[in-house]
């Protein structure tokens, strides 16, 4: 038997305690990034389309990096339910929404006491910040009283700290939030300003503005905020969830110097291009502050692309591929998003997932990621999707399926490889939105996505065992409290 000496006894003792720590440290929460794009279609990025005509190659590197979802969807074809549905786990159907988008007059959504992203990540030790688009209503009253600190908003619902706008950048009041608070009030005044459609210099609506508020340097401040928040963040003792909902591409598109003309895809695919070099800089500070290889980071869109048919056939580029519909349809192109995850060490490098995800789904699965629990009613209509990341199987909580909306109400159903719109028509911004059912006709819209995923041929009149099997699931999701079972 070999004799242990003291020298050998110190390098034994050493390699133990050195497993440990990194035993530890493998098992210390991560920090996380999460960026919300504004209305940016799948198409727009490379490695989702080879044949884009813009330039994205941070999306693209991020991707290879990590896992890239091909059948993720936002809860809705619009932004502030789906705004909702991320930050609470649950259909924004079943609060009190009644205008499918709020304006920057609207009071806050999210009712006190229900449990949110930043509020269960917060009671297990995380530092909560947000900078961007913040879209779901600010304070209790209606319209908002601009005047004083609100009483509700991004501080109330789990966020410790939350510098960002009140709507798009296109809806008035046209201020910065810091906090509860306004950085200055809006006692000035912008003009309306048409369309680049209609050669206009950007969208945006007549209405209040604080002096001197910058159109052109929102997009870059709020790549600037995210980096200091990070770098503030990444010298505490506690992991952090960094929320960074942008405010592009949505209108007005305003690329600024670099990036005009760097797509083939005019303004819109230029100002793209933008989104993607403020990702970069995201992403150039987490290495910089060394905090990158134990960070998840997730990019996402609240929706597909404002981009009609006649944008695709003048530019030649599909912003939501080759799927029907655009931003606000009930059809693909509406609630299809682009979602990529990184984690370093945890999720295998240029990995693809077809399974149909939604983003109600992102909730619980960082809190799991976390190695927090859900709190009782947290999330209901949101699925841990940890075990698909970690390619360590199917997700093991069970769903009835998936509920889209679009920008007009209409409602659909996804189960499986089936699809079942409530209505005919687009039930958004393509014409024509609302069909009259005719006498003697089936009133929806059946589609089979393995087989048709550009939703093509309206198998309704052809099925109706899948459409009264798919209309009675729609209803009971509809009327319960829940669309998802955890898992025992």
């Amino acid at each position: 038997m070999k004799t242990i000496t003291p020298g050998l006894l110190l390098i034994l003792l050493s390699m133990v305690l050195h497993g440990s720590v990194r035993a530890a440290l493998a098992d210390e929460p991560p920090n996380i990034i999460l960026i919300l794009a504004d209305d940016l279609g799948s198409g727009d990025i490379g490695v989702f389309n080879t044949e884009s005509r813009i330039p994205t190659p941070n999306l693209d590197l991020l991707s290879r990096q990590g896992m890239r979802f091909d059948d993720a969807h936002s809860p809705s074809a619009v932004c502030t339910p789906t705004r909702y549905g991320l930050l609470t786990g649950r259909y924004a159907w079943r609060s009190r929404l009644k205008q499918w988008v709020l304006n920057g007059n609207s009071r806050l959504l999210i009712d006190d006491g229900r449990p949110t992203l930043p509020s269960v990540l917060a009671e297990s030790g995380y530092a909560t910040s947000g900078v961007g688009k913040w879209h779901l209503g600010l304070g209790s009253e209606q319209p908002v009283d601009y005047g004083r600190p609100f009483d509700s908003g991004p501080l109330t619902i789990g966020f410790s700290q939350y510098e960002g706008i009140p709507a798009s950048l296109d809806m008035e009041p046209y201020v910065w939030i810091v906090g509860d608070s306004l950085e200055a009030p809006p006692t000035s005044e912008l003009e309306r300003s048409e369309h680049r459609r209609q050669g206009g210099g950007g969208f945006w609506r007549k209405g209040r503005s604080a002096p001197g508020f910058d159109m052109n340097d929102v997009l870059p401040r709020i790549g600037r905020t995210a980096c200091r928040m990070v770098t503030n963040l990444a010298g505490d003792d506690h992991p952090f969830l960094l929320y960074i909902p942008l405010t592009a591409p949505h209108t007005p598109w305003m690329p600024d110097e670099e990036h005009a003309g760097r797509s083939e895809a005019g303004h819109y695919g230029d100002f793209v291009a933008m989104v993607d070099t403020t990702v970069g800089s995201i992403l150039d500070c987490l290495e910089r502050t060394g905090v990158a290889k134990d960070t998840i980071v997730i990019f996402t869109s609240d929706n597909g692309a404002h981009w009609p048919t006649t944008d695709v056939r003048t530019y030649g580029h599909a912003a939501n591929l080759d799927l029907r519909g655009q931003k606000a349809d009930i059809h693909e192109g509406g609630h299809r998003v682009p979602l990529i995850v990184r984690w370093p060490g945890r999720i295998a490098a240029d990995s693809i997932s077809s399974e149909t995800i939604c983003l109600t789904d992102v909730f619980p699965t960082l809190v799991a990621a976390a190695g927090a629990e859900l709190p009782d009613g947290a999330a209901p209509d949101g699925v841990n999707l940890l075990p698909v990341l970690r390619a360590t199987g199917e997700p093991t909580d069970h769903r009835r399926g998936i509920i889209h909306h679009s920008g007009d109400g209409m409602f659909a159903i996804r189960s499986g490889r089936w699809k079942l719109v409530e209505g005919l028509g687009s039930g958004g911004f393509t014409k024509p939105a609302r069909i009259e059912v005719p006498d003697g006709e089936v009133g929806f819209q059946l589609y089979d996505l393995d087989a048709d995923p550009a939703e093509s041929v309206d198998l309704a009149s052809d099925l109706p065992e899948e459409v009264i099997r798919l209309r009675s699931l729609l209803e009971e999701i509809r009327s319960s409290q829940r669309s998802v079972r955890r898992s025992e």
